[in-house]
């Protein structure tokens, strides 16, 4: 049997937490608990994270709006509006826009990814 919690919480970025990453990027935490995390990037164009792996964190990239470049595993992959793509962990990864266009997109991870986190060289 499906039990609904007590609480339905709408969310959205404007009442979501807030972060800045980067030099110009923002991030909301839609979910954010023990479990997994959805968070609603924005990055300006020209704009790219750095190389990053999870040991234990799966992500998944999913675009709202623009175009992405996601490098995994050393290949690169173009995400349109309403693609996605899997990351699974261990695989260095980063997401870049390279476009003209502000880059609007969701990413999961499960569990959450905070303290799994190790920049690549």
């Amino acid at each position: 049997m499906f039990l609904l919690p007590p609480v339905l919480a709408v969310t959205n970025a404007d009442r979501a937490e807030h972060y800045r990453w980067g030099d110009c990027c923002d991030g909301w935490f839609l979910v954010k608990n023990d479990q997994m995390n959805v968070i609603q990037e924005k990055m300006p164009p020209g704009s790219s994270e750095k190389i990053q792996v999870h040991r234990k964190a799966q992500q998944f990239f999913f675009v709202l709006a623009g175009e992405a470049i996601l490098e995994a595993g050393g290949r690169e992959v173009v995400l349109h509006e309403r693609e996605g793509v899997l990351v699974p962990p261990g695989v260095p990864h980063r997401i870049q826009n390279r476009s003209q266009r502000e880059l609007d997109f969701l990413v999961t991870s499960q569990p959450p990814r905070h303290g799994d986190r190790e920049d690549s060289i």
